[in-house]
Parts: structure tokens; C-alpha cells; sequence
């Protein structure tokens, strides 16, 4: 059972979280003295097994041997769902091969959370966790996401991100998205929560100036749309078609591109052509418009 625990306040714990963890024979979490906190804090004792990122593997054969016999696990994250940036996705991929039942008790998630108070578009989003903690990387990473957004994707996009790294990373995502709408969640559903909703440039200043404590999330809106060019008129179209094309086939191209009648096209275009000719005619030189007056030659004295 994956069971999504409260990412601030105690009191966003459902009641079906609640009888689940008291029922479960075994609680597998990321950290037990969290999760041992969490259980004092519900008045109820459980028996925790640590399942994190560096010994999911080696763990899954005797939990599964477990959920053979019928045993009720609940499966927690350190906040909110699980398997969303935290363990638990190769557990389940193998209780699912092997046929054995996995269900969630949904709950509290920081990402859609901060999604829904950014204020920006809510769907379609894509959440793409943490950003790689290397500058290089992290910057590799930005660069494919606005790819990807040249090549249509239009998204609100989530990233989680350590306070620590948070005034660097913003400093990124200006440099690589530019002035796009951003917000950035800190604390939420705690005391001091904290949403700030700004262009990606004057967060990424004021973080840098003021750095950042608790846990963060931060939501970019989708790319704007790309404004249509306007139009080319005939005659942009006719000097560019007659640079590599016939007169004819020019004005059988503009023709087709600009929904002209072919007979107008070629109207302009032999006006064109006209025009050309008289700004091709030079106009006579100051030589023959006027002669000079003769030029005295110098003469040696008598």
C-alpha cells in the first residue's frame, strides 16, 4: 500500500493514511526516524523498515516474499507520495510483475501544490523532479527542456530544489528560459510558508540576495506562443521568388503561396520589371549636360 503522508502539517494526514499505517504489518520508509516521529505524532507504534535510493534493490526480493504471505506493507516517502522523487518505483515494478496487488491512499504532494498556487497554467505540467546538482549538467538539462519547447512542447514545468542550490539554479533557468513568469514555493502547508511570484530574472535576484531555508518548489509557465509572421505582400514575395526563378515560374509560385490570382501577380510582376528598367537608366553625366570652359594653357614667357 503506498500511502501519501502530510509534506508540512500534521493535519492534511487522511483518515485512510491513518488506519492503513496502523494496520500494516511492517511500514517500509526513506528514514525511520522520520517516519517514527510521524507515528508518534499519530499516537501509534509501527514496526519501520528502512527502503532509500541505495538499498531498494538489494531489499525487494524478502519484501516481496513478505507480500506472498500476505502481509499488509505500507510503503512511505519522508513527505507527501511516494515514488515522486522518492524510492519505491522498482518495488512496485516488481510486485507488478509478479502479480501481487499494490494500491495508494492518495494525499498531500508539494509539486501539484505548488502548482496550484502559482498561479500559472495548471495543465498540461510536467514534473521533472530535482535538477542535476553539477552546474554543467544542470544547464545541459535547461537547454533540452527549451528544445523540446522549440519543438512544441507547451507545458507549466515543476522542478524540487535544495535551498541551498536554489539562487544558482534560478540563475540558470533566467539565462537559458529568459523572462518567463515563475514562482517559487517554500515551506508549504507549514508555518511560514512562503509562494513568490515573479519573472524567472527577479526571483533569481532576490534569492541571490536572500537565501532561501525549508523545503522548495519551483514552477515555470509554459513557453509564450510563437507570434505568426506577418505575410509577405506580392512584391516581397516576387523579388524573392526572382532571385532563383524564371518570371514565369515566379509569379506561378507567388501565385500559389499568396492565393493571388495569377493574372494580377503577373501584372505587378511586369510593372516590377518596368520600374527596374528606369532605375537602371543612368541619367546623362555633368560632361555632356554641360562643357566645361576651356582650360587656359600656360604659356612661357616672351
Amino acid at each position: 500500500m503506498l500511502v501519501s503522508t502530510p509534506i508540512g502539517n500534521l493535519g492534511d494526514i487522511s483518515e485512510r493514511a491513518r488506519a492503513v499505517l496502523a494496520a500494516a504489518d511492517m511500514v517500509l520508509c526513506e528514514d525511520t526516524r522520520r517516519t517514527r516521529r510521524l507515528c508518534a505524532a499519530l499516537g501509534m507504534h509501527a514496526r519501520l523498515f528502512s527502503l532509500h535510493e541505495h538499498n531498494e534493490a538489494a531489499r525487494i526480493p524478502a519484501i516481496l516474499a513478505k507480500l506472498r504471505e500476505g502481509r499488509l506493507l505500507a510503503l512511505v516517502s519522508d513527505a507527501g507520495t511516494p515514488l515522486i522523487s522518492d524510492p519505491g518505483y522498482r518495488l512496485v515494478r516488481a510486485a507488478l510483475a509478479e502479480g501481487l496487488p499494490v494500491h495508494a491512499v492518495p494525499g498531500p504532494n508539494a509539486a501539484v501544490t505548488a502548482l496550484v498556487l502559482s498561479g500559472l497554467p495548471p495543465a498540461p505540467f510536467l514534473f521533472l523532479g530535482f535538477p542535476p546538482a553539477q552546474a554543467g549538467q544542470r544547464v545541459r538539462h535547461f537547454r533540452s527542456i527549451r528544445k523540446a519547447e522549440e519543438a512544441g512542447l507547451s507545458a507549466s514545468l515543476i522542478w524540487h530544489e535544495a535551498p541551498h542550490r536554489l539562487a544558482e539554479t534560478l540563475a540558470d533557468l533566467a539565462a537559458t528560459f529568459g523572462e518567463r513568469d515563475a514562482a517559487v514555493a517554500r515551506e508549504l502547508t507549514k508555518r511560514f510558508e512562503e509562494v513568490r511570484r515573479e519573472k524567472l530574472p527577479a526571483l533569481a535576484a532576490y534569492y541571490a540576495a536572500h537565501p532561501a531555508r525549508g523545503e522548495i518548489t519551483i514552477v515555470i509557465g509554459p513557453a509564450p506562443e510563437a507570434r505568426p509572421s506577418e505575410p509577405k505582400s506580392v512584391e516581397e514575395a516576387l523579388k524573392e521568388a526572382l532571385q532563383t526563378h524564371s518570371m514565369r515560374d515566379a509569379v506561378a509560385l507567388v501565385a500559389a503561396t499568396t492565393g493571388r490570382p495569377r493574372s494580377q501577380v503577373y501584372a505587378r510582376a511586369l510593372a516590377m520589371k518596368e520600374e527596374a528598367g528606369k532605375d537602371a537608366a543612368l541619367p546623362e553625366s555633368a560632361e555632356s549636360a554641360e562643357s566645361p570652359e576651356p582650360v587656359p594653357k600656360n604659356t612661357p614667357d616672351p
